[in-house]
């Protein structure tokens, strides 16, 4: 079965092994990925996790390119809660966003953060995601949650 994500519609990916799947889509990285400096670092299919590393660039940031703009950090944790919904899915589904809610914990700056995304509710045709953004040191910057869409391939 192919996938669902017209991105990997080409792939095979219902007996992938994690390794593939993270190799795969590190191989193929989304433009907002690119765009917010991202990487995928790790993911776990069963239990529907992501982890991410992006980097916090003076562009990203206001008050004289101290602080980094909320839209940019949504975007951040969006994308790694995004991919734990890709992950849990095996690529066999699209994951939009219906609802998001996003707690700015903490500012930061320029520098590297680290996302987590995690399934917390796999159902039907709606699942429920929530998420972390950390600086190097492990301080939380970003909670959010999130509700998706499944949307799975049609046969």
């Amino acid at each position: 079965m192919n996938s669902a994500h017209p991105d990997f519609a080409h792939v095979d990916s219902a007996s992938a092994t994690d390794a593939d799947l993270l190799k795969l889509l590190q191989a193929s990285p989304g433009n907002p990925v690119k765009t917010l400096n991202g990487k995928l670092i790790d993911i776990d299919s069963a239990r529907g996790i992501a982890r991410m590393q992006f980097e916090i660039v003076p562009a990203f940031c206001h008050t004289q390119g101290k602080v980094c703009q909320g839209g940019f950090l949504t975007g951040m944790v969006d994308t790694a809660m995004s991919m734990a919904g890709f992950a849990k899915g095996k690529l066999l589904v699209d994951v939009p966003t219906l609802e998001i809610k996003v707690s700015f914990l903490e500012a930061m700056g320029p520098g590297v953060v680290f996302a987590e995304g995690r399934v917390t509710r796999w159902g039907g045709s709606v699942g429920f995601l929530n998420g972390d953004l950390k600086d190097e040191k492990g301080r939380l910057i970003v909670h959010a949650t999130s509700t998706i869409k499944i949307v799975r391939l049609k046969r």
